[in-house]
């Protein structure tokens, strides 16, 4: 794009052209030419941006989504994290401890997450565990076990908190390449009302689901099978009786259309962890809790699970200087039916050399 200097460059040439005058020899002519430039290099750069919010593949932010609602595909909302936190009294008592609802509890860094009811620490009891989720959706709850120490302001008789297990199930806001990539797809994939690009487009459109799997004639001619995934896995009864209601209305006439949850395949992770030298075990194996369980989700419907794609993950980590998968054992080739969960998750020191 043409530059600042280069549209003042050539004002002063044109001038100095039909004049015989040069611009620099009066400081009055050189302010004023440079400030003709700089509302021409204004516009340029108006005209540039707005080029680039014209097209899909160069739009961003609110322009891309406008770009996404015309094609029935809308950004993915962010995901808070949730899980549970114990809540101390210093010795079990005669009288019960109450937790309110909107407890605010924090880790060391400042994640702030809240109750989501009410507790309560029985008389003769140390602890009550409430439900808790991130006081701001995305990634950053997703934090490692024992990290939530924090209370902002201690309800009575409560002297200390802690969270038994990670908290998972954060998830940011879909970002501009992601989203994109879904626009995009739509136009190589062009629905017609009946073939499985109208069925998987109009099934990705509802919020909380992550992955769509078109079945045609799977149960004979004339019917439609449609498997979904939700974001966390196998999907609510309520969500899919309103992607059911939706294809209900607008299928073909004498088609059969049954959604249905996917089948699932149990998968235990068994892992021995070295941490780096300088860095807390714990620590690092509660973070490498929480990247495995935040994987396996719904986007995972139908895709193969190599082991080497785990190891990936694990290496990823910040912290880790070595692992070894003990299971699973072998690659899981899975149909596009079955969606791969999360089972029993065992993370074992590594033993020293």
């Amino acid at each position: 794009m043409t530059t600042l200097e280069e549209i003042y460059q050539g004002l002063a040439a044109r001038f100095q052209a039909q004049t015989g005058q040069s611009a620099g020899g009066s400081s009055e002519l050189a302010v004023r030419f440079y400030a003709v430039a700089a509302q021409i290099y204004s516009l340029y750069v108006q005209a540039e941006w707005t080029r680039r919010q014209c097209f899909p593949q160069t739009a961003q932010g609110e322009e891309l989504d406008k770009h996404a609602k015309l094609r029935g595909v809308t950004r993915r909302r962010a995901v808070p994290a949730e899980g549970t936190v114990r809540f101390y009294v210093d010795r079990p008592g005669e009288l019960a401890a109450g937790v309110p609802k909107g407890t605010v509890c924090m880790t060391a860094g400042g994640v702030r997450f809240l109750t989501q009811e009410e507790g309560e620490v029985a008389p003769g009891e140390l602890f009550c565990q409430v439900k808790v989720a991130a006081a701001q959706a995305g990634a950053a709850g997703n934090v490692g076990q024992g990290t939530i120490v924090y209370m902002a302001l201690p309800p009575t008789g409560i002297v200390a908190c802690a969270n038994p297990e990670p908290l998972s199930g954060g998830k940011d806001e879909e970002g501009d390449e992601a989203l994109r990539e879904r626009v995009l797809a739509t136009y190589a994939r062009l629905a017609n009302g009946a073939n499985n690009a109208f069925y998987h487009q109009a099934a990705m459109s509802f919020e909380g689901v992550a992955a769509a799997a078109v079945l045609p004639r799977n149960r004979g001619v004339g019917t439609v099978d449609l498997v979904l995934a939700a974001r966390e896995g196998v999907p609510e009864e309520e969500l899919l009786q309103a992607v059911q209601a939706h294809f209900d209305r607008v299928r073909e006439i004498a088609v059969d259309v049954k959604v249905r949850p996917p089948e699932v395949e149990t998968v235990d992770v068994s892992v021995q962890l070295w941490a780096a030298r300088d860095r807390d075990w714990e620590e690092v194996a509660g973070a490498v809790r929480a990247r495995l369980e935040d994987w396996f989700c719904g986007e995972r419907l139908g895709q193969p699970l190599p082991r080497a794609r785990l190891i990936s993950l694990i290496y990823g980590v910040d912290g880790v200087e070595n692992c070894r998968l003990t299971s699973p054992v072998q690659d899981l080739p899975l149909d596009n039916v079955t969606l791969p969960v999360l089972g029993a998750l065992d993370i074992t020191r590594g033993e020293s050399a």
